[in-house]
């Protein structure tokens, strides 16, 4: 239904952050919220999307949801909402990175455009909940009182002394709990005083207001950040369903998160703040640490994906996304592995794996980029093997999808067919290849596949030449818009 009409909860999807501490499992490209670390045939986006379902009730109605990522992840968005069966009000395209206070101006903008007024239900799209019915119940009470104009967080019992989360003390113990402060990340012993005492809960990231409250509030703590979203917003535009703010605007938005611009300022201030008990088995999946604690563990404490076996060892998670892996006589380690690259760490080191993808990336290497098999908007593609002059690929392209017409300056090509039938442009010819037939690309030449069966399309393609990297394409003609 429409974010225009009145009584209406508006989902909003955060889903444009990178997960450099899930790597090797989560990159640049292909990012923890579109995986499923915690395991399940859903990604941790597509779970998200699912738990807001719940949410109508009397006389509130549930929007379509508003998704804002960046402009890199808008096919991945588009492919697991449909597989989902779902669609979304917008999709949101940041062309840079500016943090979340930026990202839910940009959904507050366009839900309120129109003079419409909804309730917005913040979500990130990379947490983990268990227990979905005392989530939705929760909202559900969150979303009652931002309808008066106040400012919702939902706040987790604080269980142990997390380092890594951001801590909220509230008022009075009712169901809907008044905050007297946010603290960000506190050392050890301070975070050991704040469970101590029981006043304090974990910012769980997950906010509910209505899109004038956010706009109203970003006003008056952070003009600049609405000044310049307000900028970029106006000289939007729109294809295919996707909505991108300018980019030389947007640029120049003032990079914050939604605590530091607004959430911390509002004790004390004329802006009614106010915290909801969350107790449904949430965790932001923020480390391998936090993927061990939300996993099913034997009776050694020990966590397995994948064809993993583990002999006398303890306390351990082991990932396996492509052989067999074997951990013996370890306790407190983590073991990821997938085609390209292994991780192996003490568990209580998680938080340092964002200092090795530093590493990595100080150094260019691909790895923290994009994994082995990389997902596009027509398909896939699967580096299978690669040495100084050639690379092989297992490429499938959906029924009736087709890749760019583009051009290599560098390298040739061979195409295999595996599976169905491609349709192939090579210069001025196009002909149809069946299983078990090839054809020869050579450099410098126009070309393009296509699937024109209602099988998916598998080849294999052998690339030869001096230089291999993707950036060696130039396009003339795409359906996905990135000619």
């Amino acid at each position: 239904m429409s974010i225009r009409e009145p009584g209406t909860i508006c989902p909003v999807i955060m889903a444009g952050g990178g997960g450099t501490r899930l790597w090797p499992l989560s990159r640049t490209g292909h990012p923890k919220q579109f995986l499923a670390p915690a395991g399940g045939d859903r990604t941790l986006f597509q779970q998200s999307i699912q738990r807001l379902l719940g949410l109508a009730d009397g006389d509130w109605r549930l929007a379509s949801p508003v998704v804002v990522t960046n402009g890199d992840y808008r096919f991945l968005v588009l492919d697991q909402l449909a597989a989902l069966g779902s669609t979304a009000d917008a999709v949101l395209l940041e062309p840079v990175g500016r943090n979340t206070a930026p990202a839910l101006t940009l959904a507050a903008l366009h839900a309120a455009d129109g003079q419409a007024d909804p309730v917005l239900v913040v979500c990130p799209a990379d947490h983990c909940v268990t227990d979905v019915p005392a989530m939705t119940a929760a909202l559900r009470v969150a979303v009652r009182q931002a309808a008066t104009g106040s400012v919702v967080v939902l706040g987790v019992p604080a269980s142990r002394p997390e380092t890594g989360y951001g801590y909220i003390r509230s008022g009075d113990a009712d169901g809907c709990r008044r905050v007297l402060q946010f603290v960000e990340k506190p050392p050890l012993e301070t975070a050991q005083r704040y469970v101590a005492s029981g006043e304090f809960h974990w910012n769980s990231g997950i906010f509910v207001l209505k899109a004038s409250t956010w706009l109203a509030a970003l006003e008056r703590f952070r003009p600049d950040i609405a000044a310049a979203c307000r900028a970029a917003w106006q000289v939007r535009s729109t294809d295919n369903g996707f909505v991108r703010p300018g980019q030389a605007e947007f640029a120049q938005v003032p990079a914050e998160s939604i605590d530091y611009a607004v959430m911390e300022h509002c004790p004390g201030s004329e802006f009614d703040i106010r915290m909801v008990p969350l107790a449904a088995g949430w965790s932001d999946l923020g480390a391998w640490d936090a993927v061990w604690q939300t996993r099913i563990r034997d009776t050694d404490g020990n966590a397995a994906h994948g064809d993993a076996v583990l002999h006398n060892s303890r306390n351990t998670l082991v990932h396996a996304s492509s052989r067999l892996v074997t951990v013996v006589g370890l306790s407190d380690v983590v073991v990821i592995e997938t085609p390209d690259a292994v991780l192996v760490m003490d568990r209580s080191a998680s938080q340092e794996v964002k200092d090795v993808v530093a590493r990595l990336n100080a150094t260019e290497r691909e790895e923290p980029l994009l994994p082995r098999k990389v997902h596009r908007p027509w398909g896939w593609y699967d580096s299978v093997d690669a040495g100084a002059r050639f690379r092989v690929k297992r490429i499938m392209v959906k029924p009736g999808a087709s890749l760019s017409l583009q051009m290599h300056h560098h390298r040739a090509e061979h195409w295999i067919v595996v599976c169905g039938t491609a349709k192939v442009t090579r210069g001025e010819e196009t002909f149809l290849l069946a299983e078990n037939e090839s054809t020869y690309i050579p450099m410098g030449h126009k070309h393009r596949l296509e699937n024109p069966g209602k099988v998916p399309l598998e080849i294999i393609e052998v690339q030869s030449g001096g230089y291999l990297k993707e950036d060696d394409i130039v396009r003339f003609d795409d359906t996905y818009g990135r000619a």
